[in-house]
C-alpha cells in the first residue's frame, strides 16, 4: 500500500506556548519570503511543524495560499527531516506573497533542510543564533 502523504494532527504546533517556546528558544534562519525558527524537543517522537502568516502579508486569500504552499511543503518533505524537532514558519510581511508559488518555496526552504541535521541545541541564556 502507497503511503500517505498528509500532515497529521501530531506532525502540527497547535499550542500557544509552543509556538513561543519555539520562538523563543529556537534557532532562527531566514529566508526571501520566510523566516524559520526550529528548536529541538526533548519528548516528542516526530518532528512537528506550525506556521504564523499575519494580515500583513495580505488579504485571507493571499494569507490562505501561503499557508497551503507551506503545508504542502512540509507534507511532502517530512521524510527528509531530522526527528524531535519544532519547526515554525512565518511569512515575512510584504515581500510579495501574491507571486509566491511551491517552486520558489522549495527553492528557499530545501536548503534550509540541508542545514539542519547538524542543527545544535539552542541555548537556555536568551540570546539567539542568527545564520
Amino acid at each position: 500500500m502507497a503511503e500517505r502523504l498528509f500532515l497529521p494532527r501530531q506532525s502540527r504546533i497547535r499550542k500557544q506556548a509552543e509556538y513561543s517556546a519555539c520562538y523563543e528558544r529556537g534557532r532562527r534562519y531566514h529566508t526571501e519570503h520566510f523566516l524559520v525558527f526550529v528548536r529541538p524537543r526533548e519528548n516528542g517522537a516526530c518532528t512537528r511543524m506550525g506556521m504564523a502568516v499575519s494580515r500583513k502579508v495580505g488579504k485571507a486569500v493571499t494569507r490562505n495560499r501561503v499557508k497551503r504552499l507551506l503545508r504542502e511543503f512540509f507534507r511532502l518533505h517530512r521524510a527528509l527531516l531530522p526527528e524531535h524537532l519544532d519547526i515554525v514558519a512565518v511569512a515575512k510581511k510584504h515581500t510579495g506573497a501574491a507571486d509566491l508559488n511551491q517552486d520558489r518555496v522549495n527553492a528557499q526552504l530545501l536548503p534550509l533542510l540541508q542545514r539542519l541535521p547538524g542543527l545544535h541545541p539552542a541555548r537556555n541564556n536568551g540570546s539567539r543564533n542568527r545564520d
